[in-house]
């Protein structure tokens, strides 16, 4: 078996615990590389120079070490070529860490098969003028708001070709499961079992008493456009934001292939989320 590690080695825990992760996979017989953008200092393992593409495509799994941010952007590496993920907390939260730092005993489960796999429903974005698309795609969430943050702005949404609102508001976030979580969560949107497939809409301090936030059947296609023929912009997962002027219309639907995550512990979801949540009070 071999597996390519991706480390977020901005976190302050994250070198000691990959040098910990390697000699374990050392110790239990699994090859490992981590591609060449992601080491730091001598004292990280090395590898090949070869391209993280390659690398994770000859791999059979992918390890990732940091907070949810780094684990987000090793899975969108991941999805790539199918391989599943599996992500090790040095970070804080880390809501999609599969194990903590203190339980690297349990990599042994990879070589027996030992774990399930949790596939998780990530969005497509596609910005269209209606001839022109550009695409892209989110495993927690996309957010559209204006480059005025003391200003609000109205946008329109659209479900499946019709308009259902107009949201005078900061910005909407548009998540998976994974995602209702993160921002969504501070919004005030529900949180949601990664296993129930949907998507969530939450508006961000909405000018009015009665929007809240609305779940989707995993099939629908929401499209949200500015009112008014402002400038707006999008972001996904955090990323770096894109704008779009009026002409422009970003619609939100599933992706046709999924995150797979490995599950190793039989702790559920709720387990999770009531000690993670707890650990930050």
């Amino acid at each position: 078996m071999k597996v390519t590690i991706i480390p977020n080695f901005t976190r302050d825990k994250a070198l000691d615990i990959t040098e910990k992760i390697c000699a374990e996979l050392d110790r239990i017989g699994i090859e490992y590389c981590i591609p060449p953008g992601y080491r730091s200092g001598n004292s990280a393992p090395d590898s090949q120079p070869e391209n993280t593409d390659r690398l994770i495509k000859d791999s059979d799994a992918v390890i990732a070490v940091g907070g949810d941010g780094a684990i987000i952007h090793a899975a969108k590496e991941a999805v790539k070529h199918s391989k599943p993920i599996l992500g090790i907390n040095a970070g804080r939260l880390a809501f999609m860490a599969g194990l903590e730092n203190d339980e690297l005993d349990k990599l042994s489960c990879l070589i027996d098969g030992n774990y399930a796999i949790d596939r998780r429903l990530m969005l497509k974005t596609t910005l269209t003028d209606g001839v022109t698309q550009s695409f892209d795609f989110a495993l927690n969430d996309c957010y559209i708001t204006n480059n005025h943050k003391q200003r609000m702005s109205n946008m329109q949404v659209f479900l499946n070709g019709e308009k259902i609102n107009d949201y005078v508001c900061d910005g909407i976030i548009i998540s998976t499961p994974t995602g209702s979580t993160a921002y969504s969560l501070s919004a005030g949107g529900p949180v949601i079992d990664p296993q129930l497939e949907s998507i969530l809409l939450t508006p961000v301090c909405p000018h009015t008493l009665f929007n809240r936030s609305i779940i989707f059947k995993p099939s629908d296609r929401l499209s949200i456009k500015s009112a008014e023929g402002e400038k707006l912009f999008y972001s996904n997962d955090g990323n770096e934001p894109k704008s779009f002027d009026g002409n422009h219309i970003i619609e939100i639907s599933s992706a046709d292939f999924t995150a797979d995550f490995i599950r190793i512990k039989n702790d559920n979801f709720i387990d999770i989320l009531y000690r993670k949540m707890k650990d930050r009070m």
